[in-house]
């Protein structure tokens, strides 16, 4: 590394948002360097579902065929309550040019992001820490740990990071795709509110056979939130809310091995607890479940930082907001925040935009995750006929739509709803729609 020329804009984090900033900025000609503390990519993790308008980004760099090669897509969501279906959402009425949802595992999706920096001639530096960070007027000071990972212990397996080598260097712009426990947040002197209390979930990822709707299903009833997410070959994802289990703090840690056995000592996550929560939540899914893959109690935590950065310093994905798992959002707002960071940067380097732009990004990302998140109240309004039971839930609501920008404030449409504030533009327009590949 130390014998090419220096990257103009040095991200750390080589997740989703942090592997589609780096492309963003490369197709446009811009020199990136990709630096995560962590020794793979994850082979198991949270999010799954793509939005319309991420395809539409993805499209932009030439990566949505290999995206809709390998996924299921999926253009209905179910609003249910207990055993009733009582309202639906059409996602193929949307005016875009991918009018669906694409289920794919992020680790599918981070490998084919990688696979993609590869051809551009970035490999992502794995294993490689950004220790500190010293923002100036004309550059950022980086400090990076080269780590290595020794395995230790006899009976008792365990691993070890060591730092080999550290290197310093000065860099026009840094971004911080480094997640939730972000060091570029931390060092640039970013708080990072909890803006509602936290939410725990049991997961379970399973084979199953029979009937299923062929939808996204949020089942909201008096006091929790549940959703069924149809993925390929007859698996499923199912995350029921619970109050009375607490996962631990680490459990939105990605998964970096190669399988997963047994329950992570959390009783509750027995294959008779899944039957048990259908039964009592879901009672119209009747499929038969059959091998469990992978099951976790997992903690989500919903955070908002209180800025998205400065001057040359800029965040972008979960290193700037948290969120639960319903309406996939923090990944997909996540890559429209890389969109459009990477191109405010790559024309402040070439001289085609100002300073003020990467205000403006700060401001309309702030302003954006008040209305998901919900702070200070619901931030829908109603302009239609809303029923009763979904008046009720209407807090809840924004937080379980598979959308951001305007393709929510059309999917909260069709419910009878409408956004308080307007949505904030994109990076460009939307494209006109057409038929799907």
């Amino acid at each position: 590394m130390f014998g090419r020329p220096k990257p103009e804009v040095l991200i750390a984090g080589a997740g989703p948002v942090g592997l589609f900033a780096a492309l963003w900025l490369t197709k446009r000609g811009v020199r990136v360097r990709v630096v995560d503390e962590e020794w793979r990519g994850a082979t198991h993790s949270y999010a799954l579902a793509l939005h319309p308008r991420s395809l539409e980004l993805l499209d932009e760099v030439g990566l949505v065929d290999s995206v809709l090669a390998d996924c299921r897509r999926v253009d209905q969501m179910g609003l249910y309550v207990g055993a009733e279906r009582r309202a639906g959402m059409d996602l193929s009425k949307l005016p875009a040019k991918y009018p669906f949802l694409a289920i794919m595992p992020q680790a599918s999706f981070e490998k084919l992001l990688e696979e993609a920096l590869g051809k551009e001639g970035v490999e992502v530096e794995w294993a490689h820490r950004l220790a500190r960070i010293n923002p100036g007027s004309d550059a950022v000071t980086v400090t990076i740990d080269t780590l290595e990972h020794d395995s230790l212990g006899y009976a008792v397996a365990h691993t070890e990071t060591i730092v080999e080598r550290s290197q310093k260097l000065d860099v026009p712009f840094l971004i911080g795709a480094d997640g939730h426990s972000s060091v570029v947040r931390t060092q640039h002197g970013i708080k990072f509110d909890a803006v509602r209390p936290a939410d725990h979930f049991a997961v379970f990822e399973f084979d199953a056979t029979g009937d299923v709707p062929d939808e996204v299903c949020v089942v909201m009833n008096d006091t929790d939130t549940n959703v069924l997410w149809p993925m390929s070959d007859q698996r499923y994802r199912w995350s029921f809310q619970l109050d009375e289990m607490h996962a631990r703090d680490d459990s939105r840690e990605k998964d970096r091995l190669l399988m997963q056995v047994g329950n992570r000592g959390y009783p509750q996550l027995a294959p008779e607890f899944l039957h048990q929560m259908i039964r009592e939540r879901a009672p119209w899914f009747t499929a038969r479940p059959e091998r469990i893959h992978w099951r976790m109690a997992v903690k989500f935590e919903q955070r908002l930082a209180r800025s998205f950065g400065s001057d040359r310093v800029w965040l972008a994905g979960d290193s700037a907001h948290m969120t639960g798992p319903v309406g996939g959002q923090s990944m997909n707002v996540g890559l429209r925040e890389a969109a459009q960071l990477a191109e405010i940067l790559a024309g402040n380097l070439r001289g085609s935009s100002s300073r003020d732009a990467l205000a403006a990004y700060g401001s309309q990302r702030l302003t954006e995750w008040q209305q998901l998140l919900g702070v200070g109240g619901s931030h829908l309004a109603m302009a239609g006929d809303v029923p009763d039971w979904l008046a009720d839930r209407s807090e809840r609501v924004t937080a379980c739509i598979p959308a951001s920008g305007v393709y929510l404030a059309q999917l909260v449409k069709q419910l009878g709803f409408e956004p308080k504030i307007a949505p904030q533009p994109s990076v460009r327009p939307p494209p006109a729609p057409r038929h799907a590949p």
